[in-house]
């Protein structure tokens, strides 16, 4: 597939990594001369400096040829006019990062095919982890019906150190599947022979009703929540503090700049400012934190939103979340206390990666410390998986099957299930094997 990038910020360079990394055809334009040459020198593919909005510029490109147009610069703007331009040119579809809500509305007719507001999405997910305090995700699938749940397995937690095939007889009160855990870094796709250890980062698949079950399997504590703490007035941190007053939460930024402080406060009616230094210990301190109040680090700098999160941890805070620019950071946090991270170039990526994938792909979820992916596909009619039981589909050993919506209704499978045609079915896979397990779904 040939996708042209307009920006080459933190969105457009991580996307032109891995869609690079797996071969295809990518062009990435961006008009700062320092970001496109550092990329240059990072990925192979071609670089052009220039206005992503110009049509010589597309031209140059081969705009005309490609299959997809991904503009995530930092101006809402020339991102709509880039996919505009695109669609003249003769590109088949367009995706545009726009973060204003206004300029959303107007983009009908403009060839925007897609529309993709990261922060919107992290300040939903940010809101799902405050509630469900303890887990690292809580992905949803199949119309909310299915669950993805994430967690750091704890010591003396009841899944260690026995094999899963042991633990499904234990647990069979409800349908779950491991799907995968990341130990070291390594991404370790399960089995029925494979065994958690304590650290692990462990993803398990639940009917959504079954959540708190899959909580209490892994032996996360959960803590209610009532005050969240946020660190940083950026635009993620405006978005999530609206999101979580409206749900009820007692919510407190703290930021430095007087700028941001006072803009914040006049648009956060309910939302207490304090103008201050996150990084100070005294300045949390004054908070006096304990196991009801959650941390959200949601600064601009990722050493920042560590520190925060650190500091948090150590004065009384039950939850911390950080938000991270750099993914080599988060295997990092492992051991440290912090509970979650969030990543709105991995929110925007997952959004973006349903348009190159094969088949009829309804959503694709990337992770933080793992390139796996978790993609909702819809069963092709006579596909060659059509028919058959996960036994008999002769899945790659670094993919699994975590769930399966059918007319309506869900399920959790097991290797006797069959899998039918127009089958929803949510398949946790490695890169590598993407493209083997796309072609047993697709239509023949």
């Amino acid at each position: 597939m040939r996708i042209v990038i307009v920006g080459a910020g933190a969105v457009g360079s991580y996307l032109a990594e891995r869609l690079s990394a797996e071969g295809q055809d990518v062009v990435i334009i961006e008009d700062n001369e320092d970001l496109a040459a550092d990329l240059q020198d990072r990925i192979d593919a071609l670089v052009i400096t220039g206005n992503g909005a110009s049509p010589t510029v597309l031209q140059e490109a081969g705009v005309d040829r490609a299959d997809l147009l991904i503009a995530v610069s930092n101006s809402d703007g020339a991102n709509v006019l880039a996919c505009h331009v695109a669609a003249d040119l003769g590109v088949k579809r367009t995706v545009a990062r726009v973060e204003d809500s206004d300029m959303r509305e107007g983009v009908a007719g403009l060839e925007v095919d897609f529309v993709i507001d990261p922060g919107e999405a992290a300040a939903l997910e940010l809101g799902a982890l405050v509630r469900q305090s303890g887990v690292s995700e809580l992905v949803e699938f199949g119309a909310g019906t299915l669950t993805l749940v994430g967690a750091t397995v704890p010591p003396g937690s009841p899944v260690v150190s026995r094999p899963l095939s042991e633990l499904r007889s234990i647990r069979s009160d409800f349908d779950w599947v491991v799907a995968a855990l990341v130990r070291h870094g390594e991404t370790i796709v399960a089995h029925g022979d494979t065994v958690i250890e304590s650290g692990d980062h462990v993803l398990v698949m639940v009917n959504s009703a079954d959540v708190e079950g899959a909580i209490g399997l892994l032996g996360v504590r959960h803590h209610v929540i009532e005050r969240v703490v946020i660190l940083g007035a950026t635009r993620l941190a405006e978005l999530t503090a609206a999101h979580l007053t409206g749900e009820g939460y007692e919510v407190i930024v703290m930021d430095e700049d007087p700028a941001k402080c006072r803009k914040l406060a006049e648009h956060q009616a309910r939302t207490l400012v304090i103008c201050d230094d996150p990084r100070n210990p005294e300045s949390l301190k004054s908070l006096n934190l304990d196991d009801r109040d959650a941390v959200l680090a949601l600064t601009g700098w990722d050493e920042v939103n560590i520190l925060g999160c650190l500091l948090g941890k150590a004065l009384g805070a039950s939850t911390t979340v950080a938000r991270f620019n750099r993914p080599e950071y988060v295997s990092l946090l492992q051991g440290t206390g912090i509970e979650a991270a969030v990543s709105s170039r991995l929110i925007a990526a997952g959004a973006i990666l349903r348009f190159v994938r094969r088949g009829q792909i309804h959503s694709v979820v990337t992770f933080k410390d793992t390139d796996a992916e978790a993609i909702e596909l819809e069963v092709g009619k006579n596909s060659p998986a059509d028919g058959k039981t996960l036994v008999d589909l002769g899945m790659p050993r670094d993919a699994v099957i975590g769930g399966v919506l059918r007319d309506g209704e869900t399920f959790v499978p097991s290797g006797i299930s069959t899998i039918e045609a127009g089958d929803r079915i949510i398949l946790f896979s490695m890169p590598e094997s993407i493209t083997t397990v796309e072609q047993l779904f697709i239509q023949v």
